[in-house]
Protein backbone atom coordinates (compact mmCIF):
# COMPACT_ATOMS: atom_id res chain seq x y z
CA UNK A 1 0.00 0.00 0.00
CA UNK A 2 1.43 3.43 -1.00
CA UNK A 3 1.64 6.41 1.33
CA UNK A 4 -1.26 8.26 -0.33
CA UNK A 5 -3.76 5.40 0.06
CA UNK A 6 -2.52 4.76 3.60
CA UNK A 7 -3.08 8.45 4.43
CA UNK A 8 -6.62 8.28 2.99
CA UNK A 9 -7.37 5.23 5.14
CA UNK A 10 -6.16 7.00 8.29
CA UNK A 11 -8.34 10.02 7.44
CA UNK A 12 -11.32 7.71 6.98
CA UNK A 13 -10.72 6.07 10.34
CA UNK A 14 -10.34 9.43 12.01
CA UNK A 15 -13.62 10.63 10.44
CA UNK A 16 -15.38 7.40 11.46
CA UNK A 17 -14.57 8.10 15.11
CA UNK A 18 -15.05 11.87 14.90
CA UNK A 19 -18.40 11.58 16.70
CA UNK A 20 -16.70 9.66 19.55
CA UNK A 21 -14.05 12.07 20.82
CA UNK A 22 -14.32 10.42 24.26
CA UNK A 23 -12.77 7.29 22.74
CA UNK A 24 -9.74 6.75 24.98
CA UNK A 25 -6.63 5.31 23.37
CA UNK A 26 -3.47 4.32 25.16
CA UNK A 27 -0.49 2.11 24.76
CA UNK A 28 2.80 0.69 25.90
CA UNK A 29 6.31 0.59 24.52
CA UNK A 30 7.82 -2.85 23.86
CA UNK A 31 11.05 -4.15 22.31
CA UNK A 32 11.47 -2.28 19.01
CA UNK A 33 7.77 -1.52 18.91
CA UNK A 34 4.58 -0.18 20.42
CA UNK A 35 1.31 -1.69 21.62
CA UNK A 36 -1.77 0.52 21.16
CA UNK A 37 -5.22 -0.17 22.56
CA UNK A 38 -8.69 1.22 22.08
CA UNK A 39 -11.68 0.31 24.31
CA UNK A 40 -12.45 -2.82 22.28
CA UNK A 41 -9.20 -3.82 20.57
CA UNK A 42 -5.43 -3.69 20.68
CA UNK A 43 -2.59 -3.94 18.16
CA UNK A 44 1.16 -4.44 18.43
CA UNK A 45 3.63 -3.20 15.81
CA UNK A 46 7.34 -4.08 15.85
CA UNK A 47 10.06 -3.15 13.38
CA UNK A 48 12.50 -5.82 12.19
CA UNK A 49 16.13 -5.14 11.27
CA UNK A 50 15.28 -5.10 7.54
CA UNK A 51 12.76 -2.27 8.08
CA UNK A 52 9.61 -4.40 7.87
CA UNK A 53 6.89 -3.64 10.43
CA UNK A 54 5.27 -6.78 11.86
CA UNK A 55 1.82 -6.38 13.41
CA UNK A 56 -0.78 -8.39 15.30
CA UNK A 57 -4.20 -7.30 16.53
CA UNK A 58 -7.01 -8.81 18.60
CA UNK A 59 -10.39 -7.85 20.00
CA UNK A 60 -10.42 -7.17 23.75
CA UNK A 61 -13.06 -8.81 25.96
CA UNK A 62 -15.51 -6.19 27.23
CA UNK A 63 -15.85 -7.16 30.85
CA UNK A 64 -17.90 -4.06 31.64
CA UNK A 65 -20.61 -5.13 29.17
CA UNK A 66 -20.91 -8.55 30.78
CA UNK A 67 -20.42 -7.39 34.36
CA UNK A 68 -22.00 -3.94 34.70
CA UNK A 69 -20.56 -3.40 38.17
CA UNK A 70 -17.05 -3.34 36.69
CA UNK A 71 -17.97 -0.06 35.00
CA UNK A 72 -18.51 1.72 38.30
CA UNK A 73 -15.99 4.39 39.36
CA UNK A 74 -13.02 3.04 41.38
CA UNK A 75 -13.98 -0.59 40.57
CA UNK A 76 -13.26 -0.04 36.88
CA UNK A 77 -9.73 1.05 37.79
CA UNK A 78 -8.88 -2.33 39.33
CA UNK A 79 -10.36 -4.23 36.37
CA UNK A 80 -8.49 -2.02 33.91
CA UNK A 81 -5.23 -2.50 35.81
CA UNK A 82 -5.50 -6.31 35.73
CA UNK A 83 -6.38 -6.32 32.03
CA UNK A 84 -3.55 -3.87 31.27
CA UNK A 85 -1.01 -6.05 33.09
CA UNK A 86 -2.07 -9.17 31.18
CA UNK A 87 -2.10 -7.28 27.88
CA UNK A 88 1.27 -5.68 28.61
CA UNK A 89 2.92 -9.04 29.24
CA UNK A 90 1.34 -10.44 26.06
CA UNK A 91 2.71 -7.46 24.10
CA UNK A 92 6.19 -7.90 25.58
CA UNK A 93 6.15 -11.62 24.73
CA UNK A 94 5.14 -10.86 21.13
CA UNK A 95 7.88 -8.26 20.69
CA UNK A 96 10.46 -10.61 22.23
CA UNK A 97 9.39 -13.36 19.80
CA UNK A 98 9.72 -10.98 16.82
CA UNK A 99 13.14 -9.87 18.04
CA UNK A 100 14.26 -13.49 18.58
CA UNK A 101 13.07 -14.63 15.15
CA UNK A 102 14.73 -11.63 13.53
CA UNK A 103 18.01 -12.37 15.31
CA UNK A 104 17.91 -16.03 14.22
CA UNK A 105 17.17 -14.99 10.62
CA UNK A 106 20.20 -12.67 10.65
CA UNK A 107 22.43 -15.45 12.03
CA UNK A 108 21.23 -17.90 9.36
CA UNK A 109 21.87 -15.31 6.64
CA UNK A 110 25.39 -14.73 7.95
CA UNK A 111 26.09 -18.49 7.98
CA UNK A 112 24.85 -18.86 4.40
CA UNK A 113 27.12 -16.04 3.25
CA UNK A 114 30.10 -17.65 4.97
CA UNK A 115 29.37 -21.02 3.31
CA UNK A 116 29.03 -19.39 -0.11
CA UNK A 117 32.38 -17.59 0.18
CA UNK A 118 34.35 -20.50 1.62
CA UNK A 119 36.00 -23.18 -0.58
CA UNK A 120 36.66 -26.73 0.49
CA UNK A 121 39.47 -28.75 -1.16
CA UNK A 122 38.80 -32.33 -2.20
CA UNK A 123 40.77 -34.78 -0.06
CA UNK A 124 44.09 -35.74 -1.61
CA UNK A 125 44.68 -32.71 -3.85
CA UNK A 126 46.32 -29.32 -3.46
CA UNK A 127 44.68 -27.81 -6.54
CA UNK A 128 42.61 -24.85 -5.35
CA UNK A 129 40.55 -24.97 -8.56
CA UNK A 130 39.39 -28.50 -7.73
CA UNK A 131 36.96 -27.92 -4.89
CA UNK A 132 33.97 -29.52 -3.25
CA UNK A 133 30.57 -27.93 -3.62
CA UNK A 134 29.16 -26.73 -0.29
CA UNK A 135 26.26 -28.81 0.97
CA UNK A 136 23.49 -27.31 3.05
CA UNK A 137 21.75 -29.85 5.28
CA UNK A 138 18.26 -28.99 6.49
CA UNK A 139 17.08 -31.07 9.40
CA UNK A 140 13.34 -31.72 9.70
CA UNK A 141 11.74 -29.47 12.28
CA UNK A 142 9.27 -30.44 14.96
CA UNK A 143 5.58 -30.14 14.26
CA UNK A 144 4.04 -27.04 15.78
CA UNK A 145 1.33 -27.96 18.22
CA UNK A 146 -0.67 -24.72 18.39
CA UNK A 147 -2.81 -25.82 21.36
CA UNK A 148 0.20 -26.78 23.45
CA UNK A 149 1.94 -23.54 22.43
CA UNK A 150 -1.04 -21.38 23.46
CA UNK A 151 -1.39 -23.21 26.77
CA UNK A 152 2.32 -22.69 27.43
CA UNK A 153 2.05 -18.98 26.59
CA UNK A 154 -0.98 -18.56 28.89
CA UNK A 155 0.81 -20.33 31.75
CA UNK A 156 3.87 -18.17 31.16
CA UNK A 157 1.77 -14.99 31.22
CA UNK A 158 0.10 -16.01 34.50
CA UNK A 159 3.48 -16.86 36.00
CA UNK A 160 4.90 -13.47 34.89
CA UNK A 161 1.94 -11.61 36.46
CA UNK A 162 2.33 -13.48 39.76
CA UNK A 163 6.09 -12.82 39.80
CA UNK A 164 5.58 -9.12 38.96
CA UNK A 165 2.96 -8.71 41.70
CA UNK A 166 5.15 -10.50 44.26
CA UNK A 167 8.22 -8.46 43.34
CA UNK A 168 6.30 -5.16 43.56
CA UNK A 169 4.78 -6.10 46.92
CA UNK A 170 8.22 -6.90 48.34
CA UNK A 171 9.95 -3.83 46.89
CA UNK A 172 7.25 -1.19 47.36
CA UNK A 173 5.31 -2.37 50.43
CA UNK A 174 7.33 -4.77 52.57
CA UNK A 175 10.82 -3.22 52.23
CA UNK A 176 9.79 0.44 52.84
CA UNK A 177 7.69 -0.55 55.87
CA UNK A 178 10.53 -2.55 57.43
CA UNK A 179 13.18 0.11 56.76
CA UNK A 180 10.96 2.92 58.08
CA UNK A 181 10.19 0.99 61.26
CA UNK A 182 13.88 0.23 61.92
CA UNK A 183 14.83 3.88 61.18
CA UNK A 184 12.15 5.21 63.57
CA UNK A 185 13.30 2.92 66.38
CA UNK A 186 16.95 3.87 65.79
CA UNK A 187 16.08 7.60 65.79
CA UNK A 188 13.98 7.28 68.95
CA UNK A 189 10.76 8.22 67.12
CA UNK A 190 9.17 4.88 67.96
CA UNK A 191 9.07 2.69 71.03
CA UNK A 192 11.75 0.05 70.94
CA UNK A 193 10.92 -3.62 71.44
CA UNK A 194 11.44 -5.50 74.68
CA UNK A 195 14.35 -7.86 74.11
CA UNK A 196 15.14 -10.38 76.82
CA UNK A 197 18.69 -10.63 78.11
CA UNK A 198 20.79 -13.16 76.25
CA UNK A 199 18.56 -13.12 73.18
CA UNK A 200 20.27 -14.22 69.99
CA UNK A 201 20.60 -12.25 66.73
CA UNK A 202 17.47 -13.78 65.21
CA UNK A 203 15.31 -13.08 68.28
CA UNK A 204 16.61 -9.50 68.44
CA UNK A 205 15.99 -8.85 64.73
CA UNK A 206 12.53 -10.39 64.94
CA UNK A 207 11.65 -8.21 67.92
CA UNK A 208 12.71 -5.04 66.07
CA UNK A 209 10.59 -5.75 63.01
CA UNK A 210 7.66 -7.55 64.59
CA UNK A 211 5.98 -4.48 66.09
CA UNK A 212 5.29 -0.97 64.78
CA UNK A 213 4.87 1.67 67.51
CA UNK A 214 5.73 5.13 66.10
CA UNK A 215 5.07 8.25 68.17
CA UNK A 216 3.39 9.83 65.12
CA UNK A 217 1.56 7.68 62.55
CA UNK A 218 1.32 10.65 60.17
CA UNK A 219 5.12 11.08 60.14
CA UNK A 220 5.61 7.31 59.89
CA UNK A 221 3.36 6.97 56.82
CA UNK A 222 4.91 10.05 55.20
CA UNK A 223 8.45 8.66 55.55
CA UNK A 224 7.25 5.22 54.43
CA UNK A 225 5.76 6.80 51.29
CA UNK A 226 8.90 8.82 50.57
CA UNK A 227 11.05 5.68 50.87
CA UNK A 228 8.68 3.96 48.42
CA UNK A 229 9.02 6.84 45.95
CA UNK A 230 12.80 6.86 46.37
CA UNK A 231 13.00 3.16 45.46
CA UNK A 232 10.85 3.75 42.38
CA UNK A 233 12.82 6.78 41.13
CA UNK A 234 16.19 5.06 41.67
CA UNK A 235 14.96 1.98 39.79
CA UNK A 236 13.76 4.08 36.83
CA UNK A 237 16.91 6.25 36.80
CA UNK A 238 19.34 3.30 36.82
CA UNK A 239 17.35 1.49 34.12
CA UNK A 240 17.56 4.54 31.84
CA UNK A 241 21.33 3.99 31.43
CA UNK A 242 20.82 0.59 29.78
CA UNK A 243 20.99 0.86 25.98
CA UNK A 244 18.06 -1.49 25.30
CA UNK A 245 15.88 0.21 27.91
CA UNK A 246 16.66 3.61 26.39
CA UNK A 247 15.37 2.29 23.04
CA UNK A 248 12.16 1.26 24.80
CA UNK A 249 11.92 4.76 26.34
CA UNK A 250 12.21 6.24 22.82
CA UNK A 251 9.29 4.08 21.67
CA UNK A 252 7.48 5.21 24.82
CA UNK A 253 7.91 8.78 23.61
CA UNK A 254 6.59 7.77 20.18
CA UNK A 255 3.52 6.23 21.81
CA UNK A 256 2.73 9.42 23.74
CA UNK A 257 3.21 11.68 20.73
CA UNK A 258 0.89 9.47 18.66
CA UNK A 259 -1.79 9.49 21.38
CA UNK A 260 -1.60 13.30 21.57
CA UNK A 261 -1.97 13.49 17.78
CA UNK A 262 -5.13 11.40 17.97
CA UNK A 263 -6.59 13.34 20.92
CA UNK A 264 -6.08 16.66 19.12
CA UNK A 265 -8.00 15.40 16.09
CA UNK A 266 -5.03 15.64 13.74
CA UNK A 267 -4.22 13.26 10.91
CA UNK A 268 -2.07 10.39 12.14
CA UNK A 269 1.18 11.26 10.38
CA UNK A 270 4.82 11.40 11.39
CA UNK A 271 4.94 15.17 10.77
CA UNK A 272 1.97 15.84 13.07
CA UNK A 273 3.26 13.47 15.76
CA UNK A 274 6.81 14.89 15.77
CA UNK A 275 5.76 18.26 17.23
CA UNK A 276 3.68 16.77 20.08
CA UNK A 277 4.80 16.55 23.72
CA UNK A 278 6.34 13.39 25.19
CA UNK A 279 4.76 13.80 28.63
CA UNK A 280 1.17 12.54 28.90
CA UNK A 281 -0.94 12.72 32.11
CA UNK A 282 -2.47 9.25 31.54
CA UNK A 283 0.92 7.55 31.37
CA UNK A 284 1.67 4.51 33.54
CA UNK A 285 4.54 6.46 35.13
CA UNK A 286 2.12 9.16 36.29
CA UNK A 287 -0.29 6.47 37.46
CA UNK A 288 2.35 4.84 39.66
CA UNK A 289 3.35 8.18 41.18
CA UNK A 290 -0.30 8.96 41.96
CA UNK A 291 -0.66 5.46 43.47
CA UNK A 292 2.17 6.29 45.88
CA UNK A 293 0.63 9.64 46.84
CA UNK A 294 -2.82 8.10 47.40
CA UNK A 295 -1.22 5.26 49.40
CA UNK A 296 0.38 7.75 51.81
CA UNK A 297 -3.03 9.23 52.61
CA UNK A 298 -4.97 5.95 52.69
CA UNK A 299 -2.38 4.02 54.69
CA UNK A 300 -2.48 6.70 57.38
CA UNK A 301 -5.66 5.12 58.74
CA UNK A 302 -3.77 1.85 59.41
CA UNK A 303 -2.61 1.74 63.02
CA UNK A 304 -1.79 -1.82 64.02
CA UNK A 305 1.05 -2.61 66.39
CA UNK A 306 1.71 -5.94 64.69
CA UNK A 307 3.80 -5.50 61.56
CA UNK A 308 2.16 -8.41 59.73
CA UNK A 309 -1.29 -6.85 60.19
CA UNK A 310 -0.04 -3.59 58.64
CA UNK A 311 1.32 -5.57 55.68
CA UNK A 312 -1.88 -7.58 55.17
CA UNK A 313 -4.14 -4.52 55.30
CA UNK A 314 -1.87 -2.52 52.97
CA UNK A 315 -1.86 -5.32 50.41
CA UNK A 316 -5.63 -5.70 50.75
CA UNK A 317 -6.11 -1.96 50.17
CA UNK A 318 -4.02 -1.90 46.97
CA UNK A 319 -7.06 -2.49 44.65
CA UNK A 320 -8.75 0.51 46.30
CA UNK A 321 -5.57 2.59 45.96
CA UNK A 322 -5.31 1.61 42.27
CA UNK A 323 -9.00 2.38 41.67
CA UNK A 324 -8.80 5.84 43.24
CA UNK A 325 -5.55 6.59 41.37
CA UNK A 326 -7.15 5.54 38.08
CA UNK A 327 -10.00 8.00 38.60
CA UNK A 328 -7.57 10.81 39.46
CA UNK A 329 -5.44 10.13 36.36
CA UNK A 330 -8.51 9.88 34.14
CA UNK A 331 -9.97 13.16 35.40
CA UNK A 332 -6.60 14.98 35.38
CA UNK A 333 -6.30 14.26 31.63
CA UNK A 334 -9.49 16.25 30.95
CA UNK A 335 -9.29 19.94 30.15
CA UNK A 336 -11.85 20.87 32.80
CA UNK A 337 -9.93 19.19 35.64
CA UNK A 338 -9.01 21.34 38.62
CA UNK A 339 -5.62 22.47 39.89
CA UNK A 340 -5.48 19.80 42.63
CA UNK A 341 -5.65 16.99 40.07
CA UNK A 342 -3.03 18.71 37.91
CA UNK A 343 -0.69 19.02 40.90
CA UNK A 344 -1.14 15.36 41.84
CA UNK A 345 -0.06 14.22 38.35
CA UNK A 346 2.82 16.72 38.13
CA UNK A 347 5.50 14.43 39.72
CA UNK A 348 4.64 11.74 37.16
CA UNK A 349 5.00 14.23 34.32
CA UNK A 350 8.42 15.26 35.63
CA UNK A 351 9.51 11.61 35.86
CA UNK A 352 8.47 11.11 32.24
CA UNK A 353 11.48 13.20 31.26
CA UNK A 354 13.38 9.99 32.05
CA UNK A 355 10.87 7.28 31.01
CA UNK A 356 10.22 8.91 27.62
CA UNK A 357 12.93 9.94 25.16
CA UNK A 358 12.68 11.75 21.82
CA UNK A 359 11.81 9.22 19.08
CA UNK A 360 12.87 9.32 15.44
CA UNK A 361 10.55 9.21 12.44
CA UNK A 362 10.75 5.42 12.07
CA UNK A 363 9.72 4.88 15.68
CA UNK A 364 6.79 7.26 15.25
CA UNK A 365 5.80 5.34 12.12
CA UNK A 366 5.64 2.12 14.17
CA UNK A 367 3.47 3.75 16.87
CA UNK A 368 1.11 5.17 14.22
CA UNK A 369 0.89 1.75 12.55
CA UNK A 370 -0.10 0.16 15.88
CA UNK A 371 -2.82 2.75 16.49
CA UNK A 372 -4.02 2.44 12.90
CA UNK A 373 -4.42 -1.34 13.25
CA UNK A 374 -6.23 -1.08 16.60
CA UNK A 375 -8.61 1.58 15.19
CA UNK A 376 -9.39 -0.61 12.19
CA UNK A 377 -10.30 -3.51 14.45
CA UNK A 378 -12.28 -1.20 16.76
CA UNK A 379 -14.25 0.07 13.75
CA UNK A 380 -14.88 -3.48 12.52
CA UNK A 381 -16.24 -4.63 15.90
CA UNK A 382 -18.33 -1.48 16.39
CA UNK A 383 -20.10 -1.80 13.03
Amino acid sequence: MNKRSSSRKLKFLHTAFAMERDLIVGGQAVMEGVMMRTPGAYAIACRKSDGEIVTTAEVLPKWSDKYKWLNLPVLRGGATLIQSMALGIKALNFSAKVYEDDLKAQEELTKEKIIETQTALVDGTLDENFTKAPVKVIMPGKKDDSKTKKASQSAGAVGSIIFALGFNVLLFIVAPLLLTNIAFIAAGWADGPLVSAGAGYWETAKAYIWEVKPHSWIAFNLIDGLVRMFFFIVMIFTMSYLKDIRRVFEYHGAEHKTVFTWEKGLDLSVDNATVQKRQHPRCGTSFLMVVMLVAIVLFSVIKFDALWLNLVVRIALMPLVAGLSYEIIRYAAKKESGAIFKIMTMPGLWLQNITTQEPDGEQLEVAIKALDESLKLELATAS
